[in-house]
């Protein structure tokens, strides 16, 4: 344990070269199956991006006895707890008092807590019912963490040099407060590291072990070098660190630059971000525009999109063209060409990609249709079967995949494949433009 002598004052983070981080999601609706815990995802992936890893989550009922009796284990061996969720005005939001006692400290009451929860009450029309000053109470030797997406904020203690994180359940409320206010105030005390522990490379289309297979040979010219797969829908990410500290950031870089040249258009991006978020920011370096058609995905691709920050700068909108009446009067698909080919097919894939590009003035259309199952399908389109089609600059095209599996596991892959397809095509056509802008030597 960090903590030889515990009657002695410490300040939090001192002579830590590995501080122990146990998470605590309080919730009934939790364990009930009602709300998943994405907390755990969320939160354990934030710190392992600045080279922690969360020791442990601990998933908790509303009881008192229950968060009492797991908080002061956690207290004794963890330096930093961060709980989640039991701060609100209700009955069974008990985690702020139950907290108090373990600790022994006091609940005192924030007049500015007040006026910050009336003030968000009235910019709602709604008015404020007494329960809520419950929210208002913050601990005598601790500090607020505002909330400015709810009525709860969150609660920051420094004791027994351990540090005290206590959150809002509501993942909107959550999330920014923790990147925003908790992550500064951890790197601060020494208790994060300061940037990104690691160099994550991005990729798609290349399984978890092809993928090992083409790295091998450049990680065995480092020895010592920590290296590790995730594998995700359609997506593999493989991350390189060197915790021994054998291998500067200039040197990881230079390996991840090895990696990225094997890979060619199977390399995403360094770091986080998603394959809609590297196509947007693409076709707004291009300057061109997008649209798509989708049947069987019923909107989840253009919603992918407009999830984006922005995108109106470079997504027109999308068609969810479900029945054969709706491909024909809003995308122009002929009538005899559904009637020859049928609404899961290649012609029809194509045709929505076009159709949807005309009626938009895109550069670029994709469109999705198959059969997501569980039923439908055909001897030649089983259930799983899933036609992509493309409008390009240059050209228009078709692409049939096979996702068996639950239905909304065949939506999502079929979301991925059509993103990650649209990237490369979007990826040659810069090419393409590069290659004809270089004048030809005599």
């Amino acid at each position: 344990m960090a903590h030889t002598d515990p009657n002695k004052p410490q300040a939090p983070g001192a002579g830590k070269s590995s501080p122990r981080y146990e998470l605590l999601t309080l919730g009934d609706e939790l364990l009930l199956g009602l709300t998943p815990n994405s907390h755990l995802t969320w939160i354990g992936g934030q710190l392992g991006r600045r080279g922690i890893l969360l020791q442990r989550n601990v998933t908790l009922t509303d009881e008192a006895d229950a968060i009492a009796a797991q908080f002061r284990e956690s207290w004794a061996r963890a330096d930093v707890v961060i709980t989640t969720g039991g701060l609100g005005p209700t009955c069974d939001d008990r985690t702020r008092e139950v907290v108090a006692g373990v600790l022994g400290q006091e609940l005192v009451f924030d007049p500015a807590i007040e006026a910050q929860i009336a003030d968000r009450f009235a910019k709602f029309g709604r008015k404020m019912t007494p329960n809520n000053l419950r929210q208002a109470f913050k601990f005598a030797r601790g500090e607020v963490l505002p909330n400015p997406n709810g009525t709860a904020p969150g609660l920051w203690a420094e004791q027994d040099g351990r540090v005290l994180v206590m959150l809002p359940g509501p993942p909107n409320e959550l999330q920014p407060m923790f990147t925003e206010q908790v992550v500064p105030r951890l790197e601060k005390l020494g208790l994060l590291a300061r940037g990104e522990a690691y160099i994550q490379l991005r990729t798609a289309g290349v399984g978890e072990s092809a993928l090992e297979t083409k790295f091998q040979p450049v990680f065995d010219k480092y020895p010592g070098l920590s290296i590790a797969y995730c594998a995700h829908l359609g997506q593999v990410d493989c991350r390189l660190s060197s915790p021994d500290g054998r291998y500067p950031s200039e040197t990881l870089q230079g390996i991840a630059a090895q990696c990225a040249e094997l890979l060619d258009l199977d390399f995403v991006c360094y770091g986080h971000d998603s394959l809609e978020q590297v196509v947007a920011d693409e076709l707004r370096t291009q300057h061109r525009r997008l649209a798509v058609a989708e049947s069987c995905t019923g909107g989840l691709l253009s919603n992918k999109f407009t999830d984006l920050c922005g995108a109106s700068k470079f997504f027109l909108g999308g068609v969810v063209s479900y029945s054969n009446d709706a491909k024909m009067q809003l995308l122009d698909c002929p009538e005899c060409m559904l009637a020859q080919h049928g609404a899961v097919s290649a012609e029809c894939a194509v045709a929505m990609a076009i159709g949807v590009a005309e009626q938009m003035g895109a550069d670029f259309g994709l469109a999705v249709t198959g059969f997501a199952g569980p039923t439908g399908g055909n001897g030649e389109n089983p259930v799983g079967t899933i036609y992509l089609g493309m409008h390009t600059p240059g050209g228009d095209w078709s692409r049939k995949l096979t996702y068996p599996g639950p239905r909304g596991a065949v939506k999502e892959r079929a979301v991925t494949a059509a993103i990650d397809w649209l990237r490369r095509e979007i990826l040659r056509e810069a090419r393409k433009a590069v290659t004809a802008a270089i004048p030809l030597r005599n």
